[in-house]
Formats: structure tokens, sequence, C-alpha cells
């Protein structure tokens, strides 16, 4: 993580936005007090229907009724 002081920061914006692109966090710190943080912002890939194929599933008799021993956990 790099950190550095709020005038460093103005004068070098460019680059510190190219080094968190690259990953890493900028802390800007005013004094000795933290103030901002500098961070690349991803976009999530969308979700696709299909997406979980194979991997989430419902069994065959999930929609049957409770059996006796179930009956206290709903009541």
């Amino acid at each position: 993580m790099l950190q550095l002081d709020m005038a460093e920061a103005k004068t070098q914006l460019q680059e510190l936005l190219e080094v968190a692109l690259k990953g890493e966090e900028v802390v800007i710190v005013k004094g000795d007090r933290p103030i901002a943080k500098l961070v690349s912002v991803t976009e999530k890939p969308r979700r696709q229907f299909g997406s979980m194929k194979d991997i989430i599933w419902v069994a065959d008799d999930f929609d049957e009724p409770l059996t006796e021993e179930f009956k206290e956990y709903i009541e």
C-alpha cells in the first residue's frame, strides 16, 4: 500500500491513478490521519442464465410434504 500526503497527491495524481489501476491501494493522508484511498474500480461480470448449471441442483422431492420428523421446525 502506497501512502503519501495531500500535497504530493496533488502533483502526482496521474501516476497515482496508474498505480491504483494496477491493483495497488493508494492512501492519501493529512498529517498522520488517512483521509482518502484510491483503488481500482472494476465492473463485475453480469450473471448469465444457466451459469450455475451443474453447481446448484434441486432434489426431485423438493416440493413434497415434509415428514413428521420436521413438523417441530415449522411450528
